[in-house]
């Protein structure tokens, strides 16, 4: 019987830590929450963001957000220290946290494909 209690609760931790080590996201609610605490204080909106476990119970965030084009970089570094302690108070798992600042429209167009090098004549 102990015997396979323990190989039990040793195949319950390994698909636990398999998630973890393969890098999983954030669930539903915990993008949610962030997506809803983001925009706000100079924070036009999310461009895109991605969140990954990095433990049980820590979280990283990147995002690529949106500011109003007039700011200035202190204006900018203002949003971005409001925008992270409203992260931290929607999701306090989240402990690394990166938010890249950008202009709406210029980080949707697509940047140009580059021309495929001439074929070298021999």
């Amino acid at each position: 019987m102990i015997g396979v209690l323990l190989v039990t609760i040793a195949i319950i931790l390994a698909i636990e830590m398999k998630s973890l080590l393969l890098g999983e996201s954030a669930t539903v609610q915990h993008v949610r929450a962030i997506e809803k605490a983001l925009p706000g204080h100079g924070v036009e909106g999310i461009i895109h963001m991605k969140t990954l476990h990095l433990g049980p119970e820590e979280l990283l965030v990147a995002a690529k957000i949106s500011v109003p084009g007039t700011s200035t970089a202190d204006e900018v570094a203002d949003a971005i220290d409001a925008a992270e302690q409203r992260i931290r108070a929607a999701v306090p798992i989240a402990h690394v946290i990166y938010l890249e600042p950008d202009l709406m429209d210029r980080a949707h167009r697509p940047d140009p494909v580059p021309a495929a090098p001439a074929p070298s004549a021999h």
